[in-house]
């Protein structure tokens, strides 16, 4: 039996080599490890678009974060463009804390590592809240594809 392609999910994602700044290397780990995650597993359906899987590509454009979507192999879907100012505060706590994290593991003692990635949860979990927030009239998604995204975006946006 032929496996059956699904519809509602971003099958190719391309983040803008132009808007993405140097990052550590646990950075970088973090933001690959996103990207995988992504296409193995997401739940994305722009609303009124036609059926996908859909190819993202993601941008910074005048200090705005762009979602130029597309119909995997196929049309253009849409473009959607968010502010950058809502995430501003919570992708600086979240970076400030990942530092600490990453700090923390090469020397902290298990309780204290476990503290401060509970903390990190915790802000990642309130950019998601508000990725989903943000897009809830124009896209469809589950809470880990938005979790993935806003790790996403957050390499994006610490460079502007």
């Amino acid at each position: 039996m032929a496996e059956q392609t699904r519809k509602d999910c971003i099958a190719r994602l391309n983040l803008d080599e132009r808007s993405l700044s140097a990052l550590s290397a646990d950075s970088e780990h973090e933001r690959r490890v996103a990207i995988f995650d992504l296409l193995e597993e997401n739940t994305f359906r722009p609303k009124g678009a036609p059926d996908g899987p859909y190819a993202v590509d993601l941008s910074i454009v005048d200090r705005k974060l762009v979602f130029d979507i597309a119909v995997q192999n196929g049309p253009p879907v849409r473009r959607l463009i968010l502010s950058l100012t809502p995430f501003r505060r919570i992708v600086r706590d979240y970076f400030m804390i990942c530092e600490s994290y990453y700090d923390a593991i090469r020397t902290a003692a298990p309780a204290q590592i476990e503290a401060i990635d509970m903390g990190r949860r915790g802000i990642h979990n309130e950019g998601s809240e508000l990725l989903e927030e943000r897009l809830k009239d124009k896209v469809e998604m589950d809470f880990d594809t938005a979790r993935r995204l806003f790790t996403l975006i957050s390499a994006l946006h610490v460079r502007n």
